[in-house]
């Protein structure tokens, strides 16, 4: 990174001042807004993330917020940005999705998928070493019934709550004591933080003043766009699902798809288009050349595919008659998984090489020490910080030695992931968010160490061991500075999460899965997607059993380095000429994609760039993007929350006996 580049991210430090007051905003409005998403808008999120593969959290981070604003007013009162920026926090904490299996509504979502996992085919040939403290086996009354209200679920729940509570102490120790070092020491200006923290307060001004602000008219539009395509996309299919025995949709839920029409003459190639609206309003938010590296992406495999099947012959992999999911996992074992490992590889040297030239161009900014943090925040004493992580990942080590004890290496492994690496590579990323904004990935950790180890079974992938990257707590460490927000509210508020979101997930879970299995036609994201991501996790797994050629197959050391070329030299190549590195970065962010989704997205992208931003200004369409998107969302929320509801009544109605 350039001298010019690392003194523009210091002005950053300045954009938005630590205020001098911090007030400790957790209260009664706190504990009835989580209750309120907890029993309103979990089980909308629930839905949503089944049928159509959305997250809810901005729908119900808004909603909440718009809710409590309008009660305020009524009341001759107004809220404080740091009672906003809490009911922001909870909200979004409640509703987060759960990975690419685009999976929220708290812990025992991670069931619902383990649950599938073990009756799924590609576990078929391991099912019987999965442990219970996982999921009871196929054929389980548990399973048959659909319901966790049995003792053979007692062992996972356990796992999962013991999971839960330590990685909670985790997360809070380790992104608190790196938020003191990096912000408070380091003073590091973290770019990104200040666009946070003023868009989680954006309402407090309408709060303060009862005017009528751009945010809310744009925010407005956004809601009724994404309640009108929310009736067409999963109103309808919802209703007709409860009364038909199979649900009709108008645009097919996640896409459309092309790939046996065109394989003919573009063999082993997925083909197709996503009909979300969303990923539309994803390509007017993304950076534009970040959307364009991922289109480039999407026509390179598009077309490289049928020629890597020329040039290796016809292969058991790819058959024809494959639809998206199967031929996408056929070209993830042929080429694509060591491709884009290798790829990966390389985002994370640019990573690091980016830390180091920003790390000797940043300006010597004066420090403070460790024990002097501005009176008032609600700090706590780092050391009782680090002795939290460190008793928290004794709890790890312990629960994972006793979930794998035949893992030879197990105490030194673990210890190791607590102890040695997480702490490394969250104090190397919140570097990179303090100074850069941006996330730098070591790829395949994980599953390098668990190969290389000798280990030979399945238990050991399904163990909670204390691996993870931290570093991005910092930053939000730097938001709830940044909104005047004690720390001890941040506490307050993650024990008030999980005391509801434990209660609720189950509840809601529950009521969910006696609806109908979990996936099928009900739930069309569901049904098209899972298969794949249970096809990915089983290629990892049967690399520690005996079945292990599909993993060999799959892992080319040549394509690895290959990939990890390609990203060095691209980057390389793109600074040289001058011309916008993020290219590079949708480029392989794109490789790991279904093309669907790029598509649109990229129709997004020019349609934001060359018609909206023109009409209405660059700067003016940069801030209202991220406002419509979330109106969208909240839009396409609260249908879900409608449809959910409809469903559960319908239900309930239908077994009763009279």
């Amino acid at each position: 990174m350039e001298l010019r580049e690392a003194k523009e991210l210091e002005e950053y430090r300045e954009l938005m001042e630590t205020p001098d007051e911090f007030i400790d905003s957790f209260d009664w409005k706190t504990v009835v807004g989580a209750l309120f998403i907890g029993l309103v808008m979990m089980p909308g999120s629930i839905y949503l993330g089944l049928v159509a593969g959305q997250t809810m959290g901005p729908a119900a981070e808004w909603t909440t917020i718009i809710l409590f604003n309008e009660l305020a007013r009524r009341s001759f009162t107004s809220l404080k940005r740091q009672e906003i920026y809490l009911l922001y926090y909870v909200a979004g904490a409640l509703t987060v999705m759960m990975g690419t299996v685009a999976l929220s509504g708290g812990a025992f979502a991670q069931l619902i998928w383990q649950q599938y996992f073990v009756r799924s085919p590609a576990a078929a040939t391991f099912v019987e070493q999965i442990p219970l403290w996982v999921s009871p086996q196929p054929g389980s009354d548990a399973l048959v019934s659909r319901t966790f209200l049995s003792v053979e679920w007692l062992p996972a729940i356990g796992v999962l709550a013991a999971s839960q509570i330590l990685n909670r102490i985790s997360w809070f120790s380790m992104g608190y004591s790196l938020f003191r070092i990096t912000s408070d020491v380091e003073q590091l200006p973290f770019p990104m933080a200040p666009v946070a923290a003023q868009g989680a307060t954006a309402l407090a001004e309408a709060s303060g003043t009862g005017g009528e602000t751009w945010r809310w008219r744009v925010f407005s539009i956004g809601t009724m766009i994404g309640i009108s395509f929310g009736i067409i996309y999963v109103g309808i299919p919802t209703l007709t699902g409860v009364m038909l025995v199979r649900p009709v949709s108008i645009l097919p839920i996640p896409w459309i798809d092309f790939t046996q029409a065109t394989e003919r003459f573009l063999p082993s190639a997925p083909t197709g288009i996503a009909t979300s609206l969303a990923e539309v309003m994803v390509g007017f938010v993304l950076p534009f050349w970040i959307v364009v590296g991922g289109f480039a992406a999407a026509l390179l495999t598009t077309f490289i595919n049928p020629l890597l099947h020329l040039y290796e012959g016809p292969r058991d992999t790819w058959q024809p008659g494959m639809e998206t999911i199967h031929c996408s996992f056929a070209n993830m074992i042929d080429f694509w998984l060591s491709f884009i490992i290798g790829a990966m590889l390389a985002i994370a040297i640019i990573g690091i090489w980016q830390l180091i030239q920003t790390q000797r161009a940043a300006a010597p900014g004066a420090r403070r020490g460790l024990g002097a943090p501005p009176a008032g925040r609600g700090d706590i004493n780092i050391y009782l910080a680090v002795g939290l992580y460190v008793a928290a990942t004794v709890g790890y080590v312990a629960l994972c030695h006793y979930l794998v004890p035949e893992f030879k290496y197990g105490l030194i492994f673990f210890a190791a992931y607590g102890l040695i690496w997480t702490p490394l590579q969250s104090y190397i990323n919140a570097r990179m968010y303090g100074l850069t904004g941006q996330f730098v990935g070591f790829p395949m950790v994980r599953e390098a160490s668990f190969i290389l180890s000798g280990y030979r079974g399945v238990r050991l992938w399904f163990a909670p061991i204390p691996l993870a990257n931290y570093g991005r707590y910092a930053q939000q460490f730097r938001e709830v500075e940044l909104t005047g927000t004690k720390i001890t509210s941040v506490i307050k508020a993650e024990a008030l999460i999980f005391v509801v979101m434990m209660p609720c997930s189950l509840l809601f879970w529950q009521f969910v899965w006696r609806l109908a299995p979990i996936p099928s036609v009900m739930y069309p994201y569901a049904l098209k997607f899972w298969d794949y991501q249970a096809l990915q996790q089983s290629l990892w797994i049967t690399a520690t059993t005996e079945r292990s050629e599909l993993f060999a197959q799959a892992i080319k050391w040549k394509v690895i380095v290959g990939g990890t070329g390609f990203g060095l030299g691209a980057y390389s190549l793109l600074s040289y000429l001058g011309l916008p590195v993020t290219l590079i970065y949708g480029l392989l962010r794109g490789m790991g994609m279904f093309p669907h989704m790029l598509i649109p997205q990229f129709a997004g992208a020019l349609l934001g760039r060359y018609y909206f931003a023109r009409r209405f200004g660059t700067r003016e369409w940069r801030r209202y993007t991220p406002v419509l998107l979330a109106g969208f969302s909240c839009g396409m929320g609260l249908i879900g929350m409608c449809a959910i509801a409809i469903a559960l009544v319908s239900q309930s109605v239908t077994q009763m006996p009279f």
